[in-house]
């Protein structure tokens, strides 16, 4: 395989959890800990079996797969799914995301690079452009892009012929995708958290890559905080990591997991600081709610889209977190898990 492009865009919210790859995430040994093959995928069953009957079929042609559309929260194996897919076809993966094609121009550049096979990963893509989206329905319904020369009474249409190449999209928002957009995805999957078993089994491949050893009991206390996503446990297996070697002599259990992650800020749920304060506004400053988005993204200081996409979809799973029409609103585990007394709820 030549080269990848790779594009992100920048962030300036480092946090535990983002919606786009941090520096670290991009580090060889990071890297390395992606699956190659979808035999080696853990998690996402129905996906996967969804990609491998594709792909097969698609090799038994000798054609591209069709074009992928995969939709979930941040760092449950979207950007890794891509790699696989171009993996299991012998294909080139070339990567981008939704803001970095800013103009039509880039787009352009990119699709006439590629060759017959060739996949274009776009991340976030449901924050392009609409002159660049519309630039994609030609060229993945009839794999072709129409220029136009010259303007008024002078203007001319020429249509150019692109190499057939399959897109895979990815996006944390699927609802702002639009419908025209959305409609020419041939394969369309959501991604869903990660349950415990899977999570023990991703943290044990990775420490095993790593050379690292974790017994049961630490590979456990290190999913259970993870907040479902194997990302994370890649993230935090380093920080688990350096804190054996300088604290505990290197020895790695659940107490040196539990005193690591305690130190990052991440709590026994896997909450971490922004998680915390999220709901303690919720409950201190609104009495546990309704209150709206933006009320509260105002209050914590931080984007609305930060809050919807980074922190609600986890506090929603675990029942920390109920929406309604009026708002947000604090449950009674969310009291609890905080200390707080249940009934002051009701003040």
């Amino acid at each position: 395989m030549t080269d990848d492009i790779i594009t992100y865009t920048s962030d300036d919210k480092q946090g535990l959890v983002s919606g786009r790859a941090h520096e670290e995430d991009l580090e060889p040994e990071i890297v390395s800990l992606r699956p190659r093959r979808l035999v080696d995928y853990v998690g996402q069953s129905d996906v996967v079996e969804t990609l491998r009957i594709a792909i097969e079929a698609a090799s038994q042609r000798s054609e591209p797969i069709d074009h992928v559309l995969l939709h979930g929260p941040p760092g449950l194996g979207k950007t890794t799914l891509a790699h696989i897919i171009a993996n299991e076809m012998g294909s080139n993966l070339t990567l981008s995301s939704g803001p970095a094609l800013e103009k039509g121009g880039d787009l352009i550049g990119i699709l006439t690079h590629l060759d017959s096979g060739d996949l274009l990963f776009i991340d976030e893509i449901h924050r392009l452009p609409k002159s660049v989206e519309e630039l994609l329905y030609p060229a993945m319904e009839d794999f072709a892009i129409d220029f136009v020369f010259d303007k008024g009474v002078h203007a001319r249409s020429h249509r150019f012929r692109l190499k057939r190449f399959t897109l895979v999209g990815a996006t944390t928002r699927v609802g702002l995708l639009s419908a025209p957009l959305r409609d020419r995805f041939g394969i369309f999957r959501s991604l869903d958290f990660y349950g415990m078993d899977e999570l023990v089994r991703i943290t044990k491949r990775s420490a095993r890559l790593l050379d690292i050893d974790i017994g049961d009991e630490g590979a456990f206390e290190l999913a259970r905080r993870s907040r479902g996503t194997p990302r994370i446990v890649n993230r935090l297996l380093k920080r688990i990591r350096d804190y054996a070697q300088v604290r505990s002599q290197g020895l790695i259990n659940r107490q040196s997991v539990a005193a690591a992650l305690e130190l990052e800020g991440v709590d026994g749920q896997g909450l971490t600081d922004l998680d915390r304060r999220y709901l303690r506004t919720i409950i201190q400053f609104y009495h546990g709610g309704p209150v709206g988005i933006e009320a509260l993204a105002a209050t914590l200081q931080e984007e609305s889209d930060t809050l919807v996409d980074i922190v609600e979809p986890y506090l929603l799973k675990i029942g920390f977190l109920t929406r309604t029409s009026s708002g947000r609103k604090a449950p009674e585990a969310a009291y609890r898990h905080l200390g707080f007394n249940v009934q002051q709820k009701f003040f």
